[in-house]
């Protein structure tokens, strides 16, 4: 009995003794937070010293060899026998294709003064193909908008820049949809090729035009070959998302048909993904427009040309002119493709009674097109658009004035801003990163790599950094990164604020999105004509274009994000008497960590292709270092490094934010 007494005692005795201590969790915006701290210690320490600072005419021996490389390609271009046989070959059939499609719609051909098909040829088959792949509403645009480009004055540039632009897509497509295909249909292929994809993809479209001008010289062939690569990307992976959408019972019924494979491809697969196949092609059309207008700086002809010439020499009310054309152009290519890959659905849809009438009319407008096509080839006045451009004239003359009246009457303000946001937070952070000592700034981005992405992250963070101290312009490097992570911050600002305005509001979405959707078709070149004329040729130029390139794409990804919260915790949290901000800060944003993280990531890619852009209005650092490359011999070693340190960088921020991304939402 005494025992029996006793153990009930003894498990009392257990109960009432003092709780084991808890350790107290570390979370990672601590550990953030004291790797900052540190820095900023080791920097008033260390400021000035090891900081790999080369003057603008400086240059490395891997600058001098690349330069050494470059003369001896072009002393043996035309004897090597990988140039005669490879590479001049590849750069005589794109030259003869572009070549053949600009003698059509653009340049004189041969002996004509005039291509052979005028301007209202090409506007009659403008507006053809525009309403047999889609509608009269896009086929009034269409012809409204190529039009509009004659009365601008900028007839011919506007069809060389198409020439190329079309050239580029039809080569990027001849591989892009069988590779996107193979994707669809294999996975271990799917795998193998997404790497390069994303590779490609976060690459600027400055880093394609130093390595592809060192192989096939400057000029309309670099150019397309260059915007082919660029556009290929997003045509491979929407034609792989869309082989891999159709369901597969559909699939498994045409194989108990007796189907071969080829026969489910061709009758099935392709068929059934046909609309996603045709928004691929839209976004690669979109791609082009972007890459031929800034190849310009490999002396590709077109709008660009006029852009950057404008630029240059700060000519606003041109740039702008140019500019606007560019805008037309690619809201023209891409209305006419959004149409045609949902024509099939919108016509069935109507209902309308004029749809049994279509094949006749289609007949009837292909008669008269060809009227016009033949008017064109043979009357000058049909092919040379009338008039002295007086409409873009009168639009530079109001630009000009404009950008007079904005310099005298609010440069104060404006001015007031930009030394606001440069003095008070780009100046002191881009002192911190070109000041401090290389191995410090490395240490940090490593260890930030490690806490916010993984030990993976981390590595590749190390390997970047080694190979941007190997390419001998890291000073410039850490210009340019300040200038990118400073202007993705108030992108993030301006995404948080109004990505949960329009995920929280049906109505705002509605009045924003359309406006959204119009920014991103936009070349990055037009961004930077207005804030030119706002704050002049400075790196805060570059900066504010950025925000407004960038913003769009992380506006619509965090609307998305807080969209996609459950309605049902939504009201929970409401019932449980949250006010509306505790709703957006304690539930929402909180439930969206993996949309802020994706739209951090493509704001970072975004900000970095435009701050890169910037160079040529001031933004100095690695995109005056590509664009210097381009103009001036001596430098184009230190171009190439610089288009290779742009890339690293641009690597570095999409791994470290994409294994963040894949952390948050773990």
């Amino acid at each position: 009995m005494t025992v029996a007494v006793e153990k009930p005692q003894e498990t009392g005795t257990v109960e009432e003794a003092p709780p084991a201590r808890t350790e107290r969790r570390i979370s990672r915006s601590m550990v953030v937070g004291a790797i900052l701290v540190v820095w900023l210690v080791l920097f008033a320490v260390l400021r000035g010293k090891q900081t790999l600072t080369l003057a603008a005419a400086d240059l490395t021996d891997l600058h001098r060899w690349f330069n050494d490389v470059n003369d001896s390609i072009g002393a043996n271009r035309n004897s090597n026998p990988l140039f005669l046989y490879f590479f001049n070959e590849i750069r005589l059939v794109i030259d003869s294709l572009v070549t053949f499609v600009q003698d059509l719609i653009s340049q004189p051909s041969g002996d004509r003064p005039v291509p052979q098909i005028g301007w209202l040829g090409v506007v009659g088959i403008t507006g053809y193909v525009s309403w047999a792949v889609g509608n009269w509403r896009v086929a009034l645009l269409a012809v409204a908008g190529f039009t509009f480009l004659g009365l601008q004055g900028l007839w011919q540039e506007s069809m060389d820049t198409l020439a190329l632009t079309v050239s580029a897509v039809l080569v990027a497509l001849l591989f892009a949809i069988p590779l996107g295909v193979w994707a669809g249909l294999s996975d271990r292929f799917n795998r193998a090729v997404t790497p390069f994809l994303d590779f490609m993809q976060t690459m600027p479209t400055f880093v394609y035009l130093a390595p592809l001008t060192l192989f096939f010289l400057i000029g309309g062939a670099s150019a397309v070959i260059a915007t082919a690569i660029y556009a290929a990307p997003p045509a491979i992976r929407i034609t792989a998302h869309a082989i891999r959408s159709v369901p597969e019972t559909t699939v498994e019924a045409a194989d108990s048909l007796g189907a071969t494979r080829w026969q489910a491809l061709l009758k099935v697969l392709l068929p059934m993904s046909k609309r996603t196949v045709v928004m691929g092609v839209n976004q690669s059309i979109m791609s082009a427009l972007a890459m031929v207008t800034i190849a310009a700086l490999i002396d590709a002809p077109g709008l660009g040309k006029t852009v950057v010439q404008a630029l240059q020499s700060l000519d606003v009310g041109t740039a702008f002119n140019a500019g606007l054309s560019i805008v037309v152009l690619a809201i023209v290519l891409d209305r006419v493709t959004t149409a045609a890959s949902a024509r099939a659905e919108t016509a069935q849809n109507s209902g309308s009674r004029f749809l049994a009438w279509r094949r006749p009319l289609l007949g009837a407008g292909a008669a008269v097109t060809a009227v016009l096509v033949y008017l064109s080839h043979t009357f000058v006045w049909a092919a040379e658009f009338p008039g002295e451009g007086d409409v873009g004239s009168s639009i530079a003359k109001a630009a000009d004035s404009t950008t007079t009246w904005v310099q005298d009457n609010l440069s104060g303000l404006t001015n007031a801003i930009r030394d606001a946001l440069t003095n008070g937070l780009l100046n002191p952070f881009q002192s911190l990163l070109t000041d401090s000592p290389w191995w410090l700034v490395a240490a940090v981005l490593i260890a930030l790599a490690v806490v916010l992405g993984g030990v993976r992250a981390g590595i590749m963070t190390a390997l970047c950094l080694g190979l941007l101290v190997g390419t001998g312009v890291w000073s410039d490097a850490m210009t340019t990164m300040a200038s990118t992570l400073v202007a993705t911050v108030l992108v993030m600002l301006m995404g948080v604020v109004f990505g949960v305005w329009m995920g929280r509001s049906m109505l705002v979405d509605r009045m924003l999105r359309p406006t959204l959707d119009a920014a991103q078709v936009m070349p990055p070149f037009v961004y930077l004509v207005p804030f030119l004329a706002l704050f002049g040729a400075t790196r805060f130029t570059a900066i504010v274009a950025a925000i407004v390139y960038a913003a769009p794409v992380a506006i619509k990804i965090i609307a998305d994000g807080v969209r996609n919260v459950p309605a049902t915790t939504v009201e929970a949290a409401t019932s449980a008497g949250c006010n509306t901000w505790q709703l957006i800060t304690k539930v929402q944003l909180p439930m969206a960590r993996s949309a802020l993280t994706l739209a951090t990531n493509q704001g970072l890619i975004y900000v970095l292709a435009m701050v890169v852009v910037g160079g040529l209005v001031g933004a100095g650092a690695l995109g005056y270092d590509v664009v210097a490359g381009f103009s001036q011999g001596q430098l184009y070693g230190k171009g190439l490094a610089a288009g290779l340190a742009i890339v690293l960088l641009g690597v570095m921020f999409d791994r470290i934010t994409q294994a963040a991304a894949r952390r948050t939402s773990a």
